[in-house]
């Protein structure tokens, strides 16, 4: 399998898993985000529901091909949360996740040491509550023809079994299609040689 092709995410959203930690409490949530409005919608959610806690620690990546990342102590002495809440997505390979951790002070401090390790527990512990999924890299095309090549165009879909997004089909048709990212290049060559058919590249998912 191609390694440039697949990625890593969780298939739902965790539930709320608790590490304790002299007196201390740290929730662990794991979200999956497709931007960083997601983020922040489920960052406020907790806050809600947490609202009496003393910290709300997180780390995310989103993004299949470039990553984009984002790591935030919140409070915490520098790269005592954020990164080792980070470094288990790294460890376990997932893109498009949100983990957020709860501290709630138990009135004992725990040092630089131990939060970190605390983070870093809690973060393993959640991930490790998911269900991780490979996903295949997809890449959207609208394919553009008159009505009249309809039949040729609609046997490379068949045959190539290419999973239809979305279609306009009236004098001037459209279709958008989804196709697996090794196989984008021989799809776009197959399209690119028929005479009245265009397909350009939309978006890649």
């Amino acid at each position: 399998m191609d390694a440039t092709d697949t990625y890593k995410t969780i298939a739902t959203n965790s539930e709320s898993i608790l590490f304790k930690e002299k007196n201390s409490k740290f929730f662990g949530y794991a979200f999956h985000v497709l931007n960083e409005d997601n983020v922040k919608q489920y960052l406020e959610q907790i806050k809600k529901e947490h609202h009496s806690a003393r910290h709300w620690c997180y780390a995310y990546q989103i993004g299949t091909e470039q990553h984009t990342f984002r790591a935030n102590d919140d409070g915490e002495p520098t790269n005592s949360a954020g990164m080792p809440i980070y470094g288990q997505i790294q460890s376990f390979n997932v893109t498009n996740v949100l983990v957020i951790v709860v501290r709630y002070f138990g009135g004992v401090k725990l040092g630089v040491g131990g939060l970190i390790q605390a983070y870093k527990t809690t973060a393993l512990l959640t991930l490790e509550s998911c269900n991780i999924i490979e996903k295949t890299i997809n890449i959207a095309f609208v394919i553009a023809f008159e009505y009249k090549n309809m039949n040729k165009v609609m046997r490379v879909i068949k045959e190539k079994q290419l999973h239809i997004l979305n279609q306009e089909l009236e004098l001037s048709c459209k279709i958008t299609i989804s196709v697996r990212k090794k196989l984008a290049n021989t799809i776009v060559e197959i399209f690119n040689s028929m005479y009245g058919v265009a397909i350009k590249k939309q978006k890649t998912y």
